[in-house]
C-alpha cells in the first residue's frame, strides 16, 4: 500500500473531467428552457434589489429559495449523486439553504435585503453581476465547450457566488448562518475543480475569502459608528 502522503487530489476524485463536463451537457439538455427562466430571474433580482422595499426584499429571498430547491434535487440529487458518493450530502446542504432563505422570505419586519448602500452592499452587487454574465463564460472560454455553460439558478456554483453578493447587502442577525453553506460549497467545489485541474478553480473559493472580508470590515465599520473613539486632544 502507497504511503498517504504519496496521494494527490486526483487521486481521491470518483470521476474525470470530461465525465464531470459531460454530465453539465446532459443536464442542461434535459433541462432546457429553464436556462432561459434563470436568466430572467437574474435579472429580476438585480432590479428589484435596485428598487428596494419590503416587498423587493421578501422576492428576492423566495426566488433564491426556489433556485437552491431545484439545484438541491435537480442537480445534485439526480444527477451529480450519480457520479459523487457526496452527492446526496450536498443535496440535503443546498436543500437547508433553500428552508433558511424561504425564512427570509415569509418572515415579519424589515425587508432582508436593502438596496447596496455601503462598500459590502455595492460589492455585492458586483458579485452577483459577475456570477450572473461573467462566470458562466468560464466553461465555453476554457475550451469546455457551450453545452456544459453553468448558469444561475441552475447550477450550483454560479448560485453560491450570487447569493453571496446578495447576502453582503443583507440586514439581519447572524448573517453567518445564511452564508455558511454558500461559502463552505465554494470552498469545496474549489478543491473538485482544483483536483481536475480546471483553471478556473479559484473563482469561487476566492469569492468566498472576499465575502467574509467584506462582512468583517462592514462590522468593524459598524462598531466604530457606534462606539467612537475620544478624540485626541
Amino acid at each position: 500500500m502507497s504511503e498517504w502522503w504519496t496521494y494527490t487530489l486526483k487521486d481521491f476524485l470518483l470521476f474525470s473531467p470530461r465525465t464531470y463536463a459531460r454530465l453539465f451537457e446532459l443536464y442542461n439538455a434535459a433541462i432546457w428552457p429553464a436556462q432561459l427562466a434563470a436568466l430572467a430571474l437574474g435579472v429580476a433580482i438585480v432590479v428589484l434589489w435596485r428598487r428596494g422595499g419590503a416587498a423587493s426584499g421578501r422576492l428576492i429571498a423566495a426566488i433564491l429559495a426556489a433556485c437552491w430547491l431545484w439545484i438541491a434535487i435537480a442537480f445534485h440529487a439526480l444527477r451529480y449523486a450519480t457520479i459523487n458518493t457526496a452527492g446526496l450530502h450536498f443535496a440535503w446542504a443546498f436543500g437547508v439553504e433553500a428552508v433558511l432563505l424561504l425564512g427570509l422570505a415569509v418572515s415579519p419586519g424589515r425587508p432582508p435585503f436593502q438596496r447596496p448602500a455601503d462598500l459590502a452592499g455595492r460589492a455585492g452587487l458586483w458579485m452577483f453581476l459577475f456570477a450572473l454574465a461573467v462566470e458562466p463564460l468560464a466553461a465555453p472560454l476554457l475550451g469546455r465547450g457551450w453545452k456544459s455553460v453553468e448558469l444561475f439558478g441552475v447550477a450550483p456554483d454560479p448560485t453560491a457566488v450570487a447569493t453571496l453578493g446578495i447576502l453582503l447587502a443583507a440586514r439581519i442577525r447572524h448573517r453567518w448562518l445564511w452564508m455558511l453553506l454558500p461559502a463552505l460549497w465554494c470552498a469545496t467545489t474549489g478543491v473538485f475543480l482544483l483536483a481536475m485541474k480546471a483553471p478556473d478553480f479559484w473563482i469561487p473559493p476566492l469569492a468566498a475569502v472576499l465575502a467574509v472580508v467584506l462582512v468583517i470590515g462592514q462590522k468593524r465599520s459598524a462598531r466604530r459608528e457606534r462606539d467612537p473613539s475620544p478624540r485626541r486632544a
